[in-house]
């Protein structure tokens, strides 16, 4: 792969931190943000998105061009096979994912069977997910391997899932938690997918095989399906702080970020 990580085809524009492309939804920097410390967050180093099965020939040139040294791919196994990402002739990047199912079919990937899925419905099927997530065996194994690569792996990183928001966003937020980024700013950051303008990527990857579960789904129903919504982290970090006292704690003992290696992390990630 290439050097220079702020290089980018000239094809793809930038609308604040999200990458235009034509194939992978939600490529965005979640670095930048302001720390407790003074400092920010590194940009051009930390990447997320969704799945990388359509990349365009254009998608692989930018992804290459970002000098990506580490994925973290959050699917599991029939959803790596079922959905095989592309990769560029140039790929080196050391990938790391779960042996397994990370997930119970999450509603917007067209799980959960036939039923009539209503806003209501919809918004309770989410949150049963970032209930499930924090007791996740596969989910825990997984995210301990995201804070030990972006520990011990130099270079540039990228985590991405399937739609790159839930996943992915509870990911996102965990690092940025770490690295010491205010809670409104990491929640704002997950809120971003909201903005993505790929939203028409994951409808075309998506909605087929939720509406062969599901039927016609409207507007509302849609988005709490393909977007994200406050109460959707909130309930994550309300589970961690129920059963573990606080988020910091949880991190500790679950996700094996001690304080050395969140010591290692604000050093190696901000500036």
């Amino acid at each position: 792969m290439t050097s220079d990580s702020s290089a980018a085809p000239a094809s793809h524009s930038r609308i604040g931190p999200f990458y235009v492309t034509q194939g992978i939804h939600n490529l965005r920097d979640y670095g930048g943000y302001a720390t407790a410390a003074g400092g920010r967050v590194r940009e051009g180093v930390l990447f997320r998105s969704g799945q990388h099965m359509e990349a365009s020939e254009s998608d692989l040139a930018l992804l290459d061009a970002l000098d990506i040294r580490t994925v973290i791919d959050l699917r599991g196994v029939s959803e790596r096979t079922g959905f095989p990402c592309r990769r560029h002739a140039n790929f080196a990047a050391q990938v790391i994912a779960f042996d397994g199912e990370t997930s119970n079919s999450p509603p917007h990937e067209g799980g959960g069977g036939q039923i009539a899925m209503t806003a209501q419905k919809a918004r309770e099927r989410m949150l049963a997910v970032y209930t499930r997530m924090p007791v996740n065996p596969a989910m825990v194994w997984i995210f301990r391997e995201y804070f030990r690569a972006l520990d011990e792996i130099d270079g540039g990183s990228l985590v991405h899932c399937f739609a790159g928001k839930d996943r992915t966003g509870i990911a996102a937020s965990l690092l940025l938690h770490v690295l010491g980024v205010h809670p409104d700013d990491y929640k704002a950051e997950f809120l971003l997918t909201n903005d993505a303008p790929t939203r028409s990527i994951l409808e075309r990857q998506s909605l087929p095989r939720m509406e062969a579960h599901y039927g016609t789904i409207d507007a509302e129903a849609l988005h709490n399906l393909m977007g994200v919504l406050p109460e959707y982290i909130d309930t994550y970090l309300a589970e961690v702080t129920r059963d573990y006292g606080s988020l910091d704690a949880y991190l500790a003992t679950i996700l094996g970020v001690d304080a050395q290696r969140k010591e290692r992390l604000i050093a190696k990630l901000t500036a």
